[in-house]
């Protein structure tokens, strides 16, 4: 775990590399906030105790010229200004959390882990939102069933959505027509098998214009794919 302290008292930074060290940490330091953007930078911590009163740079300043450069590292605020007020500031800067000076180490060196903990599970859950099923501009939400056009969401008929989400969780894949029936029309005995490619024929004419488009291969079933492109 890689921390960057960002603290200008050079003996409360000697005591801090020395215990964290100890316990774990890969330490990076800086005690300069004019410096402290490129260090933080070049070092790409996992966490950042930020002290706020620095020379060149308070620590407010830093911290705001980092969340403006879209950097999401969290952030523990160290700093003897202890009111409520001081500690509002920090909060709504984009610090994550507030540590008043004087402080027990076992504490701080809790809130350091728990906040790199909190961040790792913020991005597994962006990650695994991210790999929604997508091809080219359309994607699936698989919570909510709802297909997205960029913005919009495509307004369709049951029928024509169900066909849709089954053929976007194999995208340029073809799905037989059998198992498209059983999707679209579960549990539906007095429906004809020839039904499918009626419902195939409307969203193919409701994907006009999104860049995405149905295509039937015989004797194999349907797929969508990116249109203009080649098939596999």
């Amino acid at each position: 775990m890689k921390l960057l302290l960002i603290e200008d008292d050079p003996t409360l930074q000697a005591t801090l590399v020395r215990s964290l060290s100890r316990r774990g940490f890969e330490m990076a330091t800086c005690g300069d906030g004019g410096e402290a953007l490129d260090q933080w930078a070049a070092c790409q911590p996992d966490v950042v105790a930020l002290d706020l009163t620095l020379p060149h740079l308070d620590g407010l300043q830093v911290l705001t010229l980092a969340r403006q450069r879209g950097w999401k590292t969290p952030v523990l605020i160290l700093t003897a200004r202890g009111t409520v007020g001081d500690r509002v500031i920090g909060l709504n800067t984009g610090a994550d959390d507030y540590l008043a000076k004087p402080f027990d180490l076992d504490e701080m060196e809790a809130r350091l882990r728990a906040l790199v903990r909190r961040s790792a599970a913020q991005t597994s859950e962006g990650n695994a939102t991210s790999h929604m099923p997508t091809i080219g501009p359309l994607q699936l939400d698989r919570d909510s069933g709802a297909v997205h056009w960029g913005a919009q969401v495509l307004d369709l008929p049951p029928r024509e959505l169900a066909l849709l989400q089954a053929l976007m969780t194999r995208p340029g894949r073809a799905v037989s027509k059998e198992r498209l029936f059983e999707l679209v029309f579960p549990g539906e005995q007095d429906v004809q098998y020839e039904a499918i490619e009626v419902v195939a024929y409307r969203l193919r004419k409701r994907l006009t214009g999104t860049g995405v488009e149905l295509v039937t291969l015989r004797g194999l079933g349907y797929l969508l794919r990116v249109q203009g492109a080649n098939p596999s």
